[in-house]
Parts: structure tokens; sequence; C-alpha cells
């Protein structure tokens, strides 16, 4: 009775924060309300027994991502006309993708009511309760779901890529480095030993 009570606490709030994330007008207020989303989904993890990832929710999302994200919007000066301008431009393919993603959660049920396959155990890997938590997520990992997870870092990569060369900007008057004559550079012409006597000081 408490688990049913704290999972229809933790998701409630959960689906709140989340339309509040997306639809306050501060982005400040955003991201704020992002993180209790997350924490809130660390909690419906620890109710499944996912100990694990309900720590790296808190760690890395809430205290890495979440908390870069709320640096990025305090220190950028962010017009919300401009802001808002991006939103109306976009709401009609943002609509489209939320009908779409509302549509495969609705046929998803109504094949699991269909057929019977509502249950957990019917609906998660096979693995040992005598393994621990974290040895349990690298064996599905790293075995089952290996495919996946490398498309998944593949992703990461070239969104970062991406992001680099989306972001690089070349600036006149500025000193870049040159880096095929970087590593060809030898010790013996990067360092230089002298003995300077007393008094004397260094030669610059």
């Amino acid at each position: 009775m408490i688990q049913a009570i704290a999972f229809y606490l933790f998701a409630a709030v959960v689906v709140i924060s989340a339309a509040l994330t997306i639809s306050s007008r501060n982005p400040v207020h955003s991201v704020m309300w992002l993180i209790l989303a997350f924490f809130n989904g660390a909690g419906l993890m620890v109710l499944v027994g996912a100990e694990f990832i309900a720590m790296l929710l808190v760690i890395v999302y809430v205290g890495a991502v979440a908390v870069l994200f709320l640096f990025v919007v305090m220190m950028l000066d962010i017009e919300v006309a401009e802001v808002r301008a991006g939103v109306a431009r976009y709401f009609g393919f943002g609509l489209l993708i939320a009908a779409a993603l509302f549509a495969e959660i609705v046929f998803y049920a109504y094949g699991a009511v269909g057929t019977g396959s509502l249950q957990l155990a019917q609906r998660v890997a096979p693995i040992n309760n005598a393994v621990p938590n974290i040895n349990a997520i690298g064996q599905l990992l790293y075995t089952r779901y290996i495919f996946i997870f490398e498309a998944a870092g593949l992703v990461l990569l070239v969104a970062m890529i991406g992001a680099i060369v989306l972001t690089h900007r070349e600036r006149g008057g500025t000193r870049y480095q040159n880096i095929s004559r970087q590593n060809a550079r030898r010790p013996e012409d990067a360092t230089r030993n002298t003995q300077p006597t007393v008094g004397q000081g260094v030669q610059l």
C-alpha cells in the first residue's frame, strides 16, 4: 500500500514538473522544474529496485547536467521575446511529434492489454536476484544490449562533434595553435637549462 502511494505521488510530481518545464516562461524556472522531475524520477527508480540508476539520476543529471543548464541559462542574456518567437515558429512541428509519441504509447498500452503482457515479469530481462544491482546492469548492457549501448555512445559522439563544429567561429586577430607543429616539437626545443648566478636574476 505504501509503495503504491509513493509510486503515484512520484509519478504525479514527475508529470506535473515535466509539464511545467516546457510551459514555464522563465528559463531558470524551467531548469528548476526539470531538477524536481529528476529527483522524483530517482524516487521511482528506488521503488523498482534500481538504486544504481537512481543515484545516476541524482549525481549525473541533477549534479552535473541540470546545474550546467542552470549556469548557462543564468550567464547568457536570453531574450524572452526571441524564445517565444522560436516556440511559435516550431509549435506545429512539435505538436505533430507529441501526437506521434502519444499515439505510440496508446498503441503499446492497447496491445499490452490485449495480449495480457502488462505484468512486470513479462516485460523485463530475466536476471538473478542474487546478483547485485550494478553487476546486473553491467551484464545486461554489455551482453544483451551491447549494440544499443554502442549506438547510444555513437550518437552522443556525433552530437558532441556537431556542437563543436556549430559553435566554432574564426575570429580575426586571434592566434590559434598549430597542432602539427606542436606534435613535431622535440623536448630539447621546448626547454632550456640555465645556471643563473646569485643576484643575476632570470633572463626572459
